[in-house]
């Protein structure tokens, strides 16, 4: 980027203005500013020297939608945040958001002071559309990679890895884990849940961009890393990104990761997004699955993910456990199936998991075989039926 252009005009129209102004980048990460003039606050001086403002106050910008302003609105203050108003006025050029320009207390601003400003605006758009070209055509290009990397066939792996490597976009080892990142936020545009990614993979990867590639596509963040990581510091990396994803969202953004196992090649890359991807959707729909889900802990559980999600209805469950839950208005025999199941038929683990006597529990499991004409002493049916159990948990509608 032309930097030092842009810190120029940056510094001349504060002078001219006689207050702060910061350029940040599209992702509200801090580009430039000028010298303060007494109208800074705390989230200006902590941007200045983090080069960000923090992910509340991201998600704080991103929420007005400035994404998609065309001219110049209002910032409102956030007093909790300790963050004042501000005017941002988005530099845009032949449609593209470059940046966005930052002026504290707008109510004070004069017509002649918002004319300056639409000017300075102007010549920032013209001389960051510039690097604008060339820094996108990199991202662009390197994220593909990542994706075929990923996602692709085998030859455009092998072609991704080449490119990967060629480009030196990712270094520092030849093992491959993936962390997959799955953003639900209801109500909000793309174009936010994207910048909340971006913002969340950053903050994993930042100081060690040679370890790590990433990329977004639509609601979801692929994170590689190639030098080999503790699984406490994956679970870690993985909490941080959901955490920034729903400071910058709000909490009503619900952001899963799945991660997958560690291969021994970046070649082999693909295997593990596959696991994370099945790991992030396990997170999603597992009742009372953690945010973060290692494909290893799944169990069968990693089977059964496989199946499309259009094809999980309660058509797969077994027609024996369709006869139980008719029978079963309140759940109390499918759930004391379900503990029997798991207990491996232990009468006495299960009585104990139910905090019931055991005589209790076995006249539970009369009525069962009662209801469901099988034997549960039988191994095929005890494996239908725990399969059926655990299908059963993980649709949305059983009924």
């Amino acid at each position: 980027m032309s930097g030092s252009d842009l810190q120029r005009m940056v510094d001349a129209l504060a002078e001219e203005l006689g207050r702060s102004v910061a350029i940040n980048d599209p992702s509200v990460h801090l580009w430039c500013a000028s010298r303060h003039f007494g109208d800074e606050d705390e989230v200006r001086v902590h941007a200045v020297l983090q080069r960000e403002g923090g992910s509340a106050v991201i998600g704080h910008i991103l929420a007005q939608g400035v994404t998609g302003w065309t001219g110049p609105g209002v910032i409102p203050a956030r007093p909790d945040l300790h963050m004042r108003a501000r005017l941002c006025r988005p530099i845009r050029c032949r449609g593209e958001l470059l940046g966005l320009l930052m002026v504290i207390d707008p109510d004070s601003l004069a017509e002649a002071d918002f004319e300056a400003i639409e000017d300075s605006a102007a010549a920032m758009a013209a001389l960051l559309y510039r690097d604008f070209v060339a820094e996108d055509a990199e991202r662009v290009a390197r994220e593909a990679a990542v994706r075929e990397l990923l996602c692709g066939t085998a030859e455009q792996r092998a072609a991704a890895l080449r490119a990967l490597d060629g480009q030196g976009w990712l270094r520092g080892g030849h093992h491959a884990t993936v962390s997959v990142a799955e953003v639900l936020a209801p109500g909000r545009e793309e174009a936010q849940v994207e910048v909340a990614l971006r913002v969340a993979l950053e903050a994993v990867a930042r100081n060690r961009f040679a370890e790590f590639a990433s990329a977004v596509k639509g609601n979801r963040g692929f994170l590689l890393q190639s030098a080999p990581a503790a699984k406490e510091h994956l679970r870690e990396q993985g909490a941080t990104v959901a955490k920034q994803v729903r400071d910058v969202l709000g909490e009503s953004a619900h952001c899963v990761v799945g991660i997958g196992t560690t291969t021994g090649a970046l070649a082999e890359a693909w295997i593990s997004q596959d696991q994370a991807t099945t790991a992030a959707r396990g997170a999603r729909v597992l009742p009372g699955a953690a945010d973060v889900v290692f494909w290893e802990d799944l169990g069968v559980h990693a089977t059964l993910l496989e199946i499309p999600e259009g094809r999980l209805t309660p058509r797969l469950l077994p027609a024996a456990l369709e006869e139980l839950l008719a029978h079963d208005p309140h759940g109390r025999l499918v759930r004391t199936l379900e503990v029997y199941l798991d207990h491996a038929g232990s009468g006495p683990d299960a009585a104990r998991a139910l905090h019931i006597h055991r005589t209790s529990l076995y006249y539970r499991l009369h009525q069962i075989e009662q209801i469901t004409g099988l034997s549960l002493s039988d191994g095929g049916n005890r494996l239908a039926l725990h399969l059926g159990v655990r299908l059963l948990a993980m649709l949305d509608d059983p009924v």
